[in-house]
């Protein structure tokens, strides 16, 4: 497995992997599909703003994505970054969401970021352990914020204070 930077071309995979837990999961809150368009233009808001977007990919074919976004625009949380990782259906526990994190980890920390978060719909055991095995600590849970599927989602998040 390759984890390296995504590239435009790679849009349209990845807008395909996140459709499927657009339509099949909680670990998106987000309700209705995006087009490879739409991806790239989400890619591109993060490169132009300093945030890293790496690809991993097993013979050419993206396995799963991981990027950071900035968590607020006001700019005393610019050195906040978060974080999310996808993984293609059919690759779970195969620790692509952990090459993936192990390499954006060490983007991050190269650069000028000192907190790293993560939010997590509940329950994804899977999201927590990924975290947690880097580190993270629970740090928020509000109960009932989203609502996907006719059903109540709790949203927690996780945080990496960065030893520089």
């Amino acid at each position: 497995m390759n984890v390296r930077p995504a590239l435009p071309d790679h849009a349209i995979e990845i807008a395909y992997i996140y459709n499927h837990y657009v339509a099949t999961s909680h670990a998106t809150l987000e309700v209705e599909p995006i087009d490879g368009a739409e991806m790239l233009r989400r890619m591109e808001d993060g490169w132009l703003s300093g945030y890293p977007f790496l690809v991993a990919d097993v013979d050419g074919e993206i396995n799963g994505y991981a990027y950071g976004r900035s968590f607020s625009p006001q700019h005393a949380f610019l050195h906040s970054v978060e974080i999310s990782c996808f993984v293609r259906p059919g690759y779970d526990g195969q620790g692509v969401g952990t090459q993936l994190y192990d390499g954006l980890l060490k983007v991050i920390r190269a650069g000028n970021f000192h907190v790293v978060i993560a939010g997590i719909s509940l329950p994804n055991d899977s999201a927590v352990r990924l975290h947690e095995k880097f580190g993270f600590e629970r740090a928020a849970l509000f109960r009932e914020v989203g609502r996907k599927f006719d059903r109540w989602i709790d949203v927690a998040y996780w945080e990496l204070v960065i030893d520089k």
